[in-house]
């Protein structure tokens, strides 16, 4: 399988030398999980897009620090390109802000969550076993970071996983369309170091609950296997 990874971002300057960038990371977990995927990255913050939407056989879209509400070129050229894929019937995973960008051109809202910042590591709850979650595990700790969330859910969209902070952790809407709000390309040790670059951002008790948090397990291996399950059906 060819998969299209679209970038909706860059790591931070002052971060990359030690993180490098949106790209590596994802190269890594994907390929810890199937070394046979073929990956074409997608620089879409720079305007970068496939020639054809048939150039690649899926499509995933990482996060990005922007907001899917945001009215700038970039994000609306990124609407009509998921719209596309949409209605070509093309197997597409949302990570973050492309979780919630399904949400937004399907016909559902995204709002600042009155709850403030998801940081660290959230617990979810899978409320729907699909045949593509396999293996199958009742509860997922994933690491998280955002501001917004999904509010409304589009048409048709199904609840697969969530939990109390943020009910949509995961939405599915037809056989070919999958949404995720955690992160399953960042570390325990990136996720640390973003916070620690927003500190004055985020709530005092937020940031120390989520750097507490780091201590969990994570089962990024197992979503990630879980997204290409999903891709490959």
């Amino acid at each position: 399988m060819k998969l299209g990874i679209l970038l909706c971002d860059h790591v931070q300057t002052a971060l990359q030398d030690e993180f490098s960038d949106y790209s590596d990371m994802f190269s890594q977990i994907i390929s810890q999980s199937d070394n046979t995927i073929v990956i074409a990255f997608y620089s879409v913050v720079d305007g970068e897009y496939p020639e054809d939407i048939d150039v690649c056989d899926a499509y995933v879209t990482s996060g990005s620090k922007a907001s899917v509400n945001d009215d700038v070129p970039w994000i609306q050229t990124l609407e009509h390109f998921i719209w596309r894929l949409f209605l070509a019937h093309k197997p597409f995973v949302g990570i973050c802000f492309g979780h919630q960008m399904i949400a937004k051109v399907l016909g559902g809202e995204v709002a600042l969550s009155n709850k403030g910042w998801g940081v660290g590591v959230a617990k979810s709850l899978v409320h729907v076993n699909k045949k593509w979650m396999l293996p199958q595990q009742k509860q997922i700790n994933l690491v998280v970071s955002h501001q917004e969330q999904i509010s409304r859910l589009p048409p048709e969209a199904e609840v697969v996983m969530g939990n109390d902070f943020c009910p949509y952790a995961m939405i599915q809407v037809g056989d070919h369309c999958l949404g995720l709000q955690g992160h399953p390309e960042f570390t325990r040790t990136y996720c640390d170091a973003l916070m620690h670059s927003r500190k004055g951002l985020i709530a005092k008790e937020t940031f120390c609950q989520g750097i507490k948090s780091l201590s969990l397990s994570v089962d990024e291996r197992l979503i990630m296997t879980w997204l290409l399950n999903f891709l490959k059906q």
